[in-house]
Formats: C-alpha cells, structure tokens, sequence
C-alpha cells in the first residue's frame, strides 16, 4: 500500500518536547485479560502524537488510561503509572472530574448533547464555574467555537439544536464543547471516522491549529492521517507498543519489522 501523502519534515535541531504526560510500565486488564502489555511512552507538550496499529491491538484502550475512561468499565484495571505534569493521574487524591476537565476527549461519532448549540459549548464552563456572568460565558462560547473553526456558520443560529448540523460540524461542535473548559491534553479516539473526505480534510486542519495551544493525542485506522496531523506516531501491536519516534522516522524507517509490515500493508 502507498501512503500518498506529505510526510512532516524532520524536526532538525529542534529542541526536543517536554512530557506533558508519562506512561511508565501500564498494563491494563479486562478482567483476567491482559489487554496492555507494560507500554511506556512520552506524550510531548503542544505536538500531536498519533496511535495507529491494527483492530483490537490496544490503541483506544491506551487512549482511553489516558483520562481514566476505563474506569466506568466493570473489571477493568491499570497497574503502572500514568502522570500528568509530573504527577500520578491514578494516585487517590486526584479527583477525575478535574481530572477530565483536564484531558478532555472527542469520540468517534459526533455526540452533541441534545441542546442547543450555545449549551453544548457553554455546559462545562458551568459545571466548572468557569463564568462568572453570562458575559464570561458568552465570551467562552464564542471563543471556543472560533477555535473549533464553527463560529462563522452558526453564530446566528446558537439557540437551534446541536444535532441540527451536519456531521462534520456535529464533530467541531464536541470539539469546541471539549476545549471550553481550557484542557490542556485532547484526546481523539477516530474522529474522522464517520465523516466524509471533506469534513476529514477541516477537522485535519483544525488538530494543525489547536497543537499551538493544546497537546493532542489522536488515534487513527488511517496511516496517511498520521502522517499527515502528527509529529511523533506509536505503533501498537496484539497490547505491545512496538515502536514510537519522530512521524516521518517511523514511515520512511521503521526500526521494527512489524511496523514495516503494518505500514506497507502486509498485515492490519
């Protein structure tokens, strides 16, 4: 398979990354079902990192610890420490609703709250009491859908429902709604996977603009969307993370013969 696309340049001399967060030795169970299988990876500060691998191979799950989503799943577990800033996101005195204010996430389907526009965005500013006025909140919903790339087709129609818009504009509005609480880490679990090529193309410009502000993690089936929104890309295989480095280091040369192979297409 040929991966038509424009890799990232190498980034040089570019000072390297600060972690924004950590995984040291994370393994996950499903029950007695070992589901990851001691990953270790840095997820740098204001860069896109992508995950990629085959169906099932631990990618979302990963993801998912990452915020501590698989803890409403009954039977899961993480053992090994995942931080944020230097510090546990499972130690006990953390609290995961700031937690997930924090390190919010935009699913595969576009999933707007059946409110309108301008409650979808401005519901987590007031679950956080982030407004003091309807004029701070008016601020924040203006700003964040500007930063989602939605203001200019909704801002006259804010009071008319989310699940009114297409599906591309369903996906930047959960965009929008995730980054006005101001988290500091995205994670995106396939967000182009239910969109058409044209609204793919708008969200991949959007990841581009928001990793000025935002650290981003993104999980993906498509290899040339990695290519083309990352700067460093994991690839994961049956729980193991095989191989992590700089995007166009692990297209154009893979160290591990599996991601040679999942790359060109002999398996995935």
């Amino acid at each position: 398979m040929q991966i038509q696309t424009t890799l990232p340049q190498a980034t040089g001399n570019r000072p390297e990354a600060k972690a924004k967060m950590a995984a040291r030795n994370v393994r996950m169970y499903y029950g007695e079902k070992l589901a990851l299988k001691g990953i270790d990876l840095d997820v740098r500060d204001r860069e896109v990192t992508a995950l990629i691998g085959p169906s099932g191979c631990g990618k979302s799950t990963f993801l998912r610890c990452l915020n501590r989503m698989n803890d409403v799943i009954e039977g899961a577990r993480v053992e090994g420490q995942i931080t944020l800033d230097g510090k546990d996101i499972y130690d006990r005195s953390i609290d995961v609703v700031q937690l997930r204010a924090r390190v919010g996430m935009v699913f595969q389907k576009p999933n707007p709250f059946p409110k309108s526009i301008y409650e979808n965005v401005a519901y987590g500013p007031k679950i956080h009491g982030l407004a003091r006025s309807r004029d701070d909140l008016d601020k924040i919903v203006e700003s964040s859908l500007m930063k989602a790339g939605l203001w200019e087709e909704v801002k006259s129609r804010l009071q008319e429902s989310g699940t009114s818009l297409s599906g591309g504009q369903q996906q930047r509005l959960c965009i929008a709604r995730a980054i006005a609480v101001s988290p500091e880490v995205i994670l995106m679990d396939e967000p182009c996977s239910a969109l058409d090529p044209i609204a793919t193309a708008r969200i991949e410009e959007l990841i581009d603009e928001l990793r000025t502000n935002f650290t981003i993690v993104i999980v993906t089936h498509s290899m040339q969307q990695a290519a083309r929104v990352s700067q460093r890309t994991a690839f994961f295989h049956l729980g193991d993370l095989v191989e992590v480095g700089e995007t166009a280091q692990i297209f154009t040369n893979p160290r591990d013969d599996r991601t040679q192979g999942y790359i060109t297409g002999r398996f995935g």
